[in-house]
């Protein structure tokens, strides 16, 4: 078997796929993409299908091993978001060579159902108590939001309170037998996380994610030190290098993203490393429904794994559900905020083609915000 042709598409709201054709007639389907730099993916996709074009698609560990270290220049997002697309569609295209789940070929299901939680509040965080009561009422054991919008480096009384009540609140809502994550993203300053986590250790959060921007991981440590608050983070790092600073310095949850961390083949790499630490996998993904299906394909044969996040209805979708790219979207069906496990071969999934080909055609140049300071100084998104 030969890979003959790989494509990729733009997928509104913000997503790219890629799709590699093999002359056996097996296609398997990808999603590499950096939100908001879709376009810059795709190019580094083309780049890296000129490697597989007339190659055996089964040689996936040989594949990830010349994509990522054949260019002489390594790592970064953009590189490792484009293998992983392609990685994921190198195993879609085994799971359906061999009439099986990926899953099934990474060791076989250790789990039957695989709890997700679902998102509140939006980037502005805000209707806490009506979003985490809806969510509640949906049949999810637990919901993760953003402690704040844009936050003072060094934030006053209000805006430390403010925070507070906003995860108080859906502790409230939600009771002592749901949870409640925390994401930092990055827009909480190292001083203002020291004074938050200490704060929020009475309302028992499942985790606080990205308590800093990655590349203050030398202060890690003494953040996973300053309160109980189990520490979890990883959707800007790239590969088991990337994580192990991470994990050294105590992380209790890593967040590998299947679109950016190198795939499956390097995500459930990262799975095992943390189990060596004690860490549980929590796979980041507000992304569209391969990375989803990548993630799902994942966790099923992962033992240390704690919960799953996913984007149907996520505020960044602006309707464009990533159901809608699917010829049967009940394969992503939950019930009591639980995803079943999946049977179908490859990544378990049928994707619209013909919608996603159709929509490609308009694409999309959806961007990060920019955020600013009252004084207009840039501020972390």
């Amino acid at each position: 078997m030969k890979v003959t042709r790989v494509e990729t598409f733009l997928a509104p709201p913000r997503w790219l796929f890629c799709r590699v054709e093999t002359d056996e007639g097996h296609v398997g389907w990808g999603e590499p993409v950096v939100e908001g730099r879709a376009h810059t993916v795709r190019a580094a996709v083309n780049e890296l299908a000129e490697l597989l074009i007339g190659a055996d698609p089964l040689r996936i560990e040989d594949h990830w091993q010349v994509m990522t270290k054949g260019g002489f220049y390594r790592g970064g997002p953009v590189f490792a978001s484009a293998v992983a697309g392609l990685d994921q569609a190198l195993w879609d295209i085994a799971g359906k060579a061999r009439g099986a789940p990926v899953h099934e070929l990474l060791g076989g299901p250790v789990r039957d159902h695989v709890r997700a939680y679902a998102w509140i509040g939006g980037d502005e965080p805000r209707e806490i108590r009506e979003q985490a009561q809806r969510q509640a009422e949906a049949g999810f054991s637990a919901v993760k939001m953003n402690a704040s919008g844009r936050m003072s480096p060094l934030a006053g009384p209000s805006e430390i309170h403010a925070v507070v009540e906003r995860v108080a609140t859906a502790r409230e809502v939600l009771g002592p037998d749901r949870d409640v994550a925390v994401d930092f993203h990055g827009r909480v300053s190292y001083p203002n996380a020291r004074r938050l986590l200490p704060l929020l250790e009475p309302l028992t959060p499942l985790f606080v994610e990205e308590p800093v921007v990655p590349e203050s991981m030398a202060q890690m440590r003494s953040l996973v030190e300053a309160s109980s608050v189990p520490i979890a983070l990883g959707e800007r790092l790239y590969s088991r290098w990337d994580f192990m600073p991470a994990l050294q310095a105590g992380i209790a949850v890593v967040q590998p993203d299947l679109s950016h961390a190198g795939g499956i083949s390097e995500v459930r790499r990262i799975a095992a490393q943390a189990e060596v630490f004690g860490a549980l996998l929590a796979p980041h993904c507000p992304l569209g429904p391969i990375a989803l299906a990548a993630s799902l394909q994942v966790v099923f044969a992962t033992p240390n794994f704690l919960i799953q996040e996913q984007s149907i209805g996520l505020h960044y979708n602006g309707g464009n559900e990533l159901l809608d790219y699917l010829v049967d979207p009940a394969v992503f069906a939950m019930s009591d905020g639980r995803f079943t496990r999946p049977t179908g071969p490859g990544l378990g999934i049928t994707v619209d083609e013909a919608k996603v080909r159709e929509v490609d055609r308009a694409g999309h140049t959806w961007r990060s915000p920019i955020w600013r300071y009252p004084d207009q100084s840039f501020a972390e998104w």
